[in-house]
C-alpha cells in the first residue's frame, strides 16, 4: 500500500517519463505532489450566453458551430482556421492559429463549451485560440480550474490529472496533524477537505476555507519550529561577559552616538552578559551607524578576554571596516588585524599565530576567516555584515570556531516589522531608526526619457565639479531567456563612452566578473581613478564612496522599492549634496505612484512596508536572501492577521507542551521542517 513518501513513479497513471518531468518541479513523492499547490485559478464553472460575454475579460460560453471551418496559410508558414459559433443570443467568431486539425474536428451543428479571452466589441465578439471541448464531455470547463507552474514536458491538463491521481491514492493517508482543539478553536476544516478543495474547489467559498486551513497550518508549524530553536539556544551556555561601564566606550568615541545606537548597544550588552549566546540582528538604514554597535559589542567582549571576528562579504568591504574600526578599537586598547584572500603568506602566518595565542582581540576579514587553519584562542563574538550574502555553511563554519559564540548580524536591508516577526523569529532584533547628524538626505527625482539630454548634462556637471557618478542598469531578458548582464552593461557603457562622454573615464561592473576583477574596478572607483561606474545591482550593498554624489537608475520600474532604496544609499555618504535620478518611460499609473514613494521619503522602513504591500515577500527579497523557508501557500503580505492567530495558538500549545511530547504527529512535522530548512532559519 502507498504512503505519503511513495515515489510518484508508482502512482497509477504517472509512470517513469512523467515522473522525470515532475522531478524538475521538485516533485518526487506523493506528499510533494499533493503539496504542489496551484499558483492561481480560472473560474470556468459558469457559462453565459454569447450576448453576455464581456470584451477584454475571460469568459465561458456554450455555443453551436454554425458552418464548416475554413483554413488557409498566412505569412511565415503559419496556418489559420476560422469558424463561427452561435446561440440564441448572438454570434461568436473563432480564430485558431497553427491548429489546422480544428478544420476537421469542429463539426457543424455540434455544441461545444468555449473558454478564453473575449475580444471585439458588443456587436461582434470573438475568441482567439480558446480552450474548448464538446458539451457533455467536459474535463477542463464546468469547474474552477487550478493553474500550476509548469516545466517542459508537463501541461496543465497533465498536472491536473497527476494531482487527481495523487489525491485519490492518498485519500485514506492524510492525517490531521493540527491538534483537534486548535482546529476547532480557529474554525479550520479537516485536512482531507483542505487538500481536495485547494486543488479542485467546489466553489470560491470552498477554496477560501481550504486555503485558510493550509496557510494557518504552515504558519503554525513555522512558529513552533522558531520557538523550539529559541528554546534550544536558551539551553546552551554562551561565552560569559562581565558587566562593564559602556560610558567608558562611548566617551572614547570621536563623535556622539545617536539614541538608537546607544539603545542597540545596551540591548546587545544585556544579551552578552546573560548566560545564553546572543543571537541578535541589528538592522538599520544605509549609513545609520550599525558598525558602531558592532564596535561596542567587540569592546565589551574584549573586557572579558574574548576575541571577536567580523566577516564582510567582499575584500573591499572588509578593508573598509578595518580602516574605520582599526584605529578606533586601537585607541580603546584592542589589537585589530585584517585577514583576506590577498593577505601575503608571511603576514598570514603571523596573524594565525597571534589569533591562536590570543594576542589579537579582533580579526576582520572575508570568507578567508573560515579556512581550517584559522584558529582562535577564545572566540566569543562573531559579527557578520550583510549576512544574506554568505552561504549557510559559511556562517555556520565561523560559529564553529568557538563554543556557542555570541552572534551579531548587521543588515542594511530594512525589513518591515510584520515580516521580521516571522523571518527573525529566532533572532532578537535591534532597529536603528535614526541617522547620525550630518548624514545627507538624497534628493530623488523620477523622470522619463525626454530628460535624457538634461540628465547627461547633469552627470558632466557633477564630474567637472570633481564628483563621481553611479549608473545602474537592470538585466533585461527577452522571451523568458536569461539575460546576459555582461553584454547589456558593457554595450551601454561603450555607447556612453563613444557617443556621450568620450573624454571621461568610465568603468563597468557586473556579476559575471571574477571577484578579483570586481575588487579592482571598485578600488579604482574608490580612488577616483574612474569617474563613472556603469553597473548592475552588484553595488547595491557595498562600498563607501563619499565622493560619489549621483546615482542614475535606468528602467527604474524594473526594481523593487527596497532595492532602489539600497542603491540610493550608495550616495549621500560624504558632505556634498547628493542626488538619485530614477529614469523610467513606464506610463502605467501604478508604476509612477510606486516610484514616487522614493521621492516622498528617505525612510527605509516606510519604503519596505510599501514594497511589501505592493509586491509581496517573494519579490521583496528577490533570490532567497532571507533565510525564510519557501512559503507554499501562506502569503506574508496578506496573511498578517492569520499569522498573528497562528503564532498565538502555537505559543499557547508550546506553553503546556514545550517538546510536543503529547502531540507526536506535530512534533514529527516540526522536526521535518527544521531538517529541511537546516541552517536557513536564522
Amino acid at each position: 500500500m502507498a504512503d505519503l513518501h511513495t515515489d510518484i513513479r508508482y502512482i497509477h497513471g504517472i509512470g517513469e517519463a512523467r515522473a522525470k518531468a515532475l522531478a524538475r518541479l521538485g516533485i518526487a513523492t506523493l506528499q510533494d505532489l499533493i503539496s504542489y499547490f496551484p499558483r492561481g485559478y480560472e473560474d470556468r464553472s459558469h457559462t453565459v450566453p454569447i450576448a453576455q460575454l464581456v470584451p477584454g475579460e475571460n469568459g465561458c460560453t456554450r455555443a453551436m458551430i454554425a458552418a464548416a471551418p475554413t483554413a488557409h496559410r498566412i505569412s511565415g508558414g503559419r496556418s489559420v482556421v476560422k469558424c463561427r459559433a452561435v446561440d440564441d443570443t448572438g454570434v461568436l467568431d473563432l480564430t485558431f492559429f497553427n491548429q489546422e486539425y480544428r478544420k476537421n474536428t469542429l463539426q457543424p451543428g455540434q455544441t461545444y463549451v468555449f473558454y478564453g479571452r473575449v475580444e471585439g466589441n458588443l456587436l461582434r465578439r470573438q475568441m482567439v485560440n480558446p480552450l474548448l471541448e464538446p458539451e457533455g464531455q467536459q474535463q477542463i470547463t464546468g469547474r474552477i480550474m487550478p493553474i500550476y507552474s509548469l516545466t517542459a514536458g508537463i501541461s496543465q491538463l497533465m498536472m491536473d490529472r497527476a494531482v487527481r491521481q495523487g489525491l485519490d491514492a492518498c485519500r485514506e493517508l492524510l492525517s490531521d496533524d493540527l491538534p483537534e482543539e486548535v482546529r476547532r478553536q480557529h474554525q479550520l476544516c479537516h485536512s482531507n477537505y483542505a487538500y481536495e478543495n485547494i486543488h479542485f474547489p467546489d466553489s470560491p467559498e470552498a477554496l477560501s476555507i481550504a486555503r485558510r486551513r493550509l496557510a494557518f497550518e504552515e504558519l503554525f508549524l513555522l512558529t513552533c519550529a522558531m520557538q523550539q530553536l529559541r528554546e534550544y539556544r536558551q539551553d546552551v551556555t554562551g561565552p560569559e561577559c562581565h558587566q562593564a561601564d559602556l560610558e567608558i566606550f562611548c566617551r572614547q568615541l570621536p563623535f556622539s552616538l545617536t539614541g538608537a545606537q546607544r539603545r542597540a548597544i545596551t540591548e546587545a550588552a544585556a544579551d552578552m552578559c546573560s548566560s545564553r549566546p546572543m543571537n541578535r540582528l541589528c538592522q538599520g538604514d544605509v549609513g545609520s551607524g550599525k558598525t558602531m554597535v558592532a564596535a561596542g559589542c567587540i569592546w565589551l567582549a574584549a573586557q572579558s578576554g574574548w576575541q571577536s571576528a567580523l566577516m564582510a562579504p567582499t575584500e573591499i568591504l572588509a578593508r573598509q571596516h578595518y580602516q574605520g574600526l582599526g584605529p578606533l578599537l586601537g585607541s580603546l586598547g584592542l589589537r585589530c588585524v585584517l585577514l583576506t584572500g590577498s593577505t601575503r603568506a608571511k603576514e598570514r602566518r603571523e596573524i594565525l599565530a597571534q589569533l591562536a595565542s590570543g594576542e589579537v582581540d579582533v580579526c576582520i576579514g572575508t570568507h578567508a576567516l573560515l579556512t581550517s587553519d584559522v584558529q582562535y584562542a577564545r572566540l566569543g563574538l562573531v559579527v557578520t555584515d550583510e549576512q544574506h550574502r554568505f552561504g549557510v555553511a559559511q556562517r555556520a563554519a565561523l560559529g564553529e570556531k568557538g563554543v556557542h559564540p555570541h552572534t551579531l548580524v548587521l543588515s542594511a536591508t530594512p525589513i518591515p516589522r510584520t515580516l521580521a516577526l516571522i523571518i527573525y523569529g529566532d533572532l532578537d532584533v535591534s532597529v536603528i531608526d535614526e541617522l547620525p547628524p550630518g548624514r545627507q538626505k538624497v534628493d530623488t527625482f523620477v523622470v522619463d526619457g525626454s530628460y535624457r539630454t538634461r540628465v547627461q548634462a547633469f552627470i558632466r556637471k557633477q564630474v567637472e565639479a570633481g564628483h563621481q557618478v553611479f549608473i545602474v542598469c537592470p538585466l533585461v531578458g527577452e522571451d523568458d531567456q536569461i539575460p546576459d548582464e555582461r553584454k547589456a552593461v558593457t554595450a551601454y557603457a561603450r555607447q556612453l563612452q563613444q557617443e556621450v562622454f568620450p573624454d571621461l573615464q568610465i568603468a563597468v561592473l557586473h556579476g559575471k566578473m571574477k571577484p578579483r576583477e570586481k575588487e579592482a574596478v571598485m578600488a579604482d572607483f574608490v580612488a577616483a581613478r574612474t569617474q563613472i561606474l556603469v553597473s548592475t545591482t552588484v553595488i547595491e550593498v557595498g562600498v563607501d564612496v563619499p565622493n560619489a554624489n549621483a546615482m542614475i537608475v535606468e528602467n527604474a520600474e524594473r526594481f523593487g522599492l527596497s532595492q532602489l532604496h539600497q542603491l540610493r544609499g550608495r550616495v549621500g555618504r560624504g558632505s556634498v549634496k547628493s542626488y538619485c535620478i530614477l529614469m523610467s518611460d513606464h506610463t502605467a499609473q501604478e508604476t509612477r505612484e510606486r516610484l514616487q514613494v522614493m521621492q516622498r521619503t528617505n525612510d527605509g522602513f516606510k519604503i519596505a512596508e510599501e514594497d511589501l504591500r505592493l509586491r509581496g515577500p517573494g519579490d521583496f527579497f528577490g533570490s532567497r536572501q532571507h533565510g525564510l523557508p519557501a512559503m507554499k501557500i501562506a502569503d506574508l503580505s496578506c496573511d498578517m492577521r492569520l499569522l498573528d492567530e497562528a503564532q498565538k495558538a502555537a505559543r499557547q500549545l508550546l506553553a503546556g507542551d514545550p517538546e510536543l511530547q503529547h502531540h507526536r504527529k506535530l512534533q514529527q512535522r516540526v522536526r521535518q521542517l527544521l531538517q529541511r530548512s537546516a541552517g536557513t532559519l536564522n
